[in-house]
């Protein structure tokens, strides 16, 4: 018979958050072992539930709910995003530059769709959430990596971006809070994006999904706050700050000089209306959300859950002979490396899942997130403070006879 082979589009993407460790972490479960999944950023499975109010008014909405929305999104929740909008400080926002979407993933796909004609470049940092990198692929664009300097607690080389600049690029994506680093951008570090873009005539595409899972007191600032005669778009979503992943409620929003944008835009309308509109029951959850008590503040700050386990598992990690870590200063994740003179590993995909398979803990590999080096991973601090220990205590000890078989 024929073979019927997947597309040749598919070819470069690449999204082992959930790739063939995962694969192997099923079967195991499926023989009867019990995996610690310490690989994606979803909350539920932990104990982290959606706030009571946002539950309650999609219940109180379901009778509404069965019909399409507009392509855009609902009335209230535009509203609700064009306000979150002014209080960060982005100018000019009506509700005609917000998009509701099936979380922010789908909204990232339809913009890079959007702005890509095959063959055209994005810039996107290294290491990367490899969505962005597999869809720029989907849309015929090339990924074009720049590099974030762990030694410069991972921010963006400005000069590795203006050198990786062509002809055919198109924008520079920001992951601001990053994934998967945890770090936030200093307001120094986004003006200098904002002036390489303005001298390059080229969109910014600014991932801030993860804008108040904030510790330390850290301050986030909206890119689009900056941006305001650039064409800027800023993707966010429910699913982190809300703990409601399964919702599938995001946003797009453009902002900046959209003068000589308005072509690009009837596409982003044309994409809109092909999809005829996204989960309405979750378009619900947005205004009661983003008005109502942050109870994220609760969750991040002194005491917190989620700061004590981001702690927990900053210390046990790097009292690991040979593991460094910047630490996180945001989101869920933080980024570890692995000294290469300790741990010489040629490939980190099997190095991991070796890991997985005497552990039955399942992390991902950093190139999992287009890094160039075989030495990082990332690390999931989701779990409850006694899971973190054991998951971590069962990393530790793997480490301890890989050193011994190395040394």
């Amino acid at each position: 018979m024929k073979a019927i082979k997947k597309s040749a589009k598919l070819a470069h993407v690449l999204y082992d958050i959930r790739g063939p460790i995962m694969d192997a972490a099923k079967q195991m479960e499926e023989e009867g072992q019990k995996i610690i999944k310490l690989n994606i950023g979803n909350l539920a499975p932990f104990g982290f539930d959606a706030p009571e109010e946002v539950q309650q008014d999609m219940i109180r909405h379901l009778p509404a709910s069965a019909g399409y929305s507009d392509s855009k999104g609902i009335f209230a929740a535009r509203k609700a995003v064009m306000h979150y909008t002014q209080q960060q400080g982005i100018a000019g926002v009506t509700l005609e530059d917000i998009y509701l979407g099936n979380g922010a993933s789908e909204l990232i796909a339809m913009a890079t769709n959007a702005l890509l004609d095959d063959g055209d470049e994005l810039l996107l940092p290294a290491p990367d959430y490899p969505l962005w990198t597999a869809v720029t692929s989907l849309s015929g664009g090339k990924p074009v990596h720049y590099l974030c300097d762990e030694a410069n607690q991972w921010m963006p080389d400005l000069d590795d971006i203006r050198a990786k600049i062509t002809p055919r690029t198109k924008g520079i994506v920001v992951i601001n809070p990053n994934n998967p680093t945890g770090v936030v951008y200093s307001d120094e570090l986004l003006k200098g994006l904002v002036e390489i873009a303005r001298e390059h005539e080229l969109v910014l595409l600014a991932d801030e999904v993860y804008d108040k899972v904030l510790y330390d007191g850290i301050k986030h600032t909206a890119l689009g706050s900056l941006s305001t005669d650039v064409l800027t778009l800023t993707f966010n979503s429910l699913s982190k700050s809300y703990r409601s992943c399964g919702y599938r409620a995001g946003w797009m929003v453009v902002s900046g000089d959209k003068r000589a944008a308005s072509d690009y835009i009837e596409g982003l309308n044309m994409l809109a209306n092909m999809k005829l509109c996204s989960n309405v029951p979750g378009q619900w959850a947005i205004q009661t959300a983003l008005g109502g008590y942050q109870s994220i503040n609760e969750l991040v700050g002194p005491g917190g859950r989620l700061r004590r386990q981001r702690d927990l598992a900053y210390d046990l990690i790097t009292s690991i002979p040979g593991v460094s870590c910047v630490k996180p200063q945001a989101a869920l994740y933080m980024f570890p490396r692995l000294d290469p003179k300790v741990y010489p590993i040629a490939d980190d995909r099997q190095f991991f899942l070796e890991l997985l398979k005497e552990t039955r803990v399942m992390l991902v590999q950093g190139t999992g997130f287009n890094f160039p080096d075989q030495q990082h991973f990332r690390i999931v601090f989701l779990p409850h403070e006694d899971d973190l220990r054991e998951a971590i205590g069962r990393i530790e000890r793997f480490l301890a006879r890989y050193r011994q078989r190395h040394a």
